[in-house]
């Protein structure tokens, strides 16, 4: 045996460390000493086979065996419902790849717990509509089978004031129920009782304001003995309420007229202090020399009195037979009569404004309800 010039040890030969190492490793891995460890490398041609033969006896039985080869038990929801399993036939989401699970499924059939979509409050909106009309419904009913009403209410709704402001009135002693003036607070009173407030009666109706461009042919009351037309068949169906014409127009006379269930206010238009302006159109049956028109402007003396007007004047493009006049007298005829004084016929006469309100944008025969404005100019007069 040779010694290592170095260490002096004795060299040992290489067949036998190779030959040993081989045993050693067959012994561990369970082969014998016949075989090597290692497989040997395949020939041209046999690696495909091999290896496709080995994948379809180990890698693609297990996967088919864990996930697509046996079923699956179904999921069972809280409400004893049976929900589809997921599978590769399940809807694709979104471009997700084929067998994923789609949670739309989830939101389109809503909570199942509760019975409707998660978020919603349909219950919550159909709960409150309920108990709105259920309350609409008892006020109304309330309101219909009352045979009696508060004094200071039956106030209010005429128009008047407000039901504070009706209190007032009636601690003044300014109301009168059935010819007895009431005093007491939340007196009871009647639909059918006659109560009167400043002279004038008045009723629990919401008040309502009809502007009419009265034709000819019409008179301006609610009822005639010989059968002719009157302006109530022009304003049949403005307001369910009962309404009266402020003032009065003849029948051959057209233009505005307001009609109104707001009696307090039917004296305020209708009364000379109150200052309601009215402005006409006159046609004459000839020119109107300047003579007479100074005359008109001094005072045309009539049986009632002096006839005094505020304003006079041609009309600007028309002929010298119409002429524009302002009054604020409420005369019968007056505008008439003070012409024939000084020898003219009226042949035609237009009421173009009262009290503020015009006919404009109003068809001849048509109404139109005030605004809320316009019934506060007319209650600041």
């Amino acid at each position: 045996m040779s010694r290592d010039n170095n260490s002096g040890r004795p060299k040992k030969p290489r067949s036998s460390t190779r030959n040993s190492s081989d045993e050693s490793r067959a012994s561990r891995s369970g082969n014998s000493g016949s075989k090597p460890f290692k497989k040997p490398f395949p020939k041209a041609g046999e690696r495909n086979s091999d290896s496709k033969r080995s994948g379809d006896n180990s890698y693609q039985a297990r996967m088919d065996k864990k996930f697509g080869k046996t079923e699956q038990e179904p999921f069972i929801t809280t409400q004893g419902e049976e929900r589809k399993p997921f599978s590769k036939s399940a809807p694709s989401r979104g471009g997700s790849r084929p067998g994923s699970f789609d949670t739309r499924d989830k939101y389109e059939r809503g909570s199942l717990k509760y019975g409707r979509r998660p978020g919603t409050t349909e219950d919550k909106e159909d709960k409150t509509k309920s108990f709105v009309q259920k309350r609409r419904l008892s006020k109304i009913e309330k309101d219909v089978h009352k045979d009696t009403i508060r004094l200071n209410k039956y106030i209010a709704n005429s128009g008047i004031c407000s039901r504070r402001e009706a209190d007032e009135l009636i601690t003044q002693g300014l109301v009168e129920v059935n010819g007895k003036v009431v005093t007491e607070m939340g007196y009871q009173v009647q639909k059918s009782d006659k109560v009167v407030f400043d002279g004038q009666n008045i009723t629990p109706e919401k008040p309502v304001y009809v502007l009419l461009n009265k034709p000819k042919g019409y008179i301006s009351t609610t009822k005639d003995d010989k059968a002719r037309k009157t302006v109530m068949d022009l304003v049949a169906n403005a307001s369910p309420y009962r309404v009266f014409p402020v003032g009065r127009l003849d029948r051959s006379t057209t233009g505005v007229i307001l009609l109104t269930n707001d009696g307090h206010m039917t004296k305020k238009l209708t009364h000379p202090s109150f200052d309601a302006k009215k402005i006409y159109h006159v046609t004459l049956d000839k020119k109107l020399t300047n003579e007479d028109l100074k005359l008109i402007v001094e005072g045309i003396r009539l049986d009632e009195g002096v006839a005094m007007v505020d304003a006079i004047s041609f009309i600007e493009g028309k002929p010298r037979n119409e002429v524009g006049i302002e009054i604020h007298i409420g005369w019968n005829r007056v505008i008439r009569r003070i012409f024939q004084r000084l020898g003219y016929e009226v042949e035609a006469l237009d009421r173009v404004m009262f009290a503020g309100l015009t006919k404009k944008n109003i068809k001849r025969g048509h109404w139109r309800i005030l605004t809320e404005q316009e019934v506060n100019n007319l209650k600041m007069l």
